[in-house]
């Protein structure tokens, strides 16, 4: 797994020359990008967001296209549309922004429920359907949308179906005061985005994702993830706890993780590590709890602490 902890190394320390004091959540994504998940980045404008995403690109190379999410939009500004020509006397297929390897979809709950609805499928089966003919998307597929969790007028709530398809719902908070000189300082000239070199070839990101799922993974693990799942659905705080897709995200990122630290075993650390942020967006609190500001991150912690280790009661 040398191979794979190169490769995810190289891509965090180049992203790492954009985003500064961030090292966690450049990892994070880095581990959706190794999963083929989806990224969910929700916080408050100006933290790097849309930098973050860039960089990303610009680290392995891949064909990057933004699609900035407004009340007016409409599906076929994300998938495309078919133009009737008139020198051919047919109709001609303009794809829309969604046919790139890595798409950034800014501010997605700013647009209607039916423009969001155009990512379904192109987000879980990877291809796009526009007036009866399926086009695929070219791999390695990546949505990275971010939201402003404290503007709320003006804005359209993401339905469960939709939240579902994120691996991960992350944030990338505010730097250190050190870290924000540090900002000023290496923007004094040109934004360092502007110089950002290739980490990674396309080749090589495939390679690594079909390798992380050799990572050997125990039944005990395997056991451990799903009881943390059925956790959230039995929880007295969730009114909806999260569904198998979210065991599904924990199991692969596990490994993921694993692979990106050199090993080729998934530990119970790399699952308590993640599964906040694979499941936090997949629990709806319930109504009472929702009164006493409880938040799907705290319920997930209340289960980790109550959910048996593997092997410690083997080791009793």
């Amino acid at each position: 797994m040398a191979n794979v902890q190169e490769i995810a190394n190289r891509i965090v320390d180049n992203v790492e020359r954009v985003i500064v004091g961030k090292r966690s959540s450049v990892q994070l994504t880095v581990l959706g990008l190794l999963c083929q998940g989806h990224m969910l980045i929700e916080d408050v404008p100006g933290v790097g967001k849309t930098v973050l995403a860039k960089a990303l690109s610009a680290s392995v190379g891949c064909k990057f296209q933004r699609i900035q999410f407004t009340p007016d939009m409409l599906p076929s500004d994300v998938t495309g549309v078919s133009v009737f020509n008139q020198k051919t006397r047919e109709f001609e297929f303009r794809p829309g922004p969604i046919h790139a390897q890595i798409v950034l979809v800014d501010e997605i709950n700013r647009a209607t429920p039916k423009t969001q609805s155009a990512l379904l499928e192109a987000m879980e089966e990877r291809q796009v359907t526009v007036d009866g003919h399926t086009y695929p998307l070219e791999p390695p597929f990546m949505v990275l949308a971010t939201q402003n969790p404290i503007e709320y007028e003006g804005t359209f709530p993401l339905p469960e179906a939709q939240l579902d398809r994120f691996l991960m719902r992350i944030r990338l908070g505010y730097a250190e005061k050190e870290q924000e000189i540090e900002v000023l300082d290496r923007q004094q000239h040109q934004h360092p985005l502007d110089s950002l070199s290739l980490a990674v070839t396309v080749e090589e990101l495939q390679a690594a994702q079909t390798a992380i799922k050799d990572i050997y993974i125990d039944n005990y693990i395997k056991n451990y993830i799903v009881e943390i799942v059925r956790r959230t659905r039995q929880h007295p705080d969730v009114y909806l706890g999260s569904s198998p897709r979210g065991a599904l995200a924990l199991y692969r990122l596990g490994q993921a993780r694993a692979a990106m630290f050199g090993r080729d075993f998934v530990l119970p650390d790399d699952i308590k590590a993640l599964a906040t942020v694979a499941l936090n967006h997949r629990i709806i609190v319930g109504p009472a709890a929702r009164i006493k500001d409880v938040e799907p991150s705290t319920i997930v912690e209340d289960i980790l602490d109550r959910v048996p280790v593997p092997g410690a009661q083997a080791k009793a």
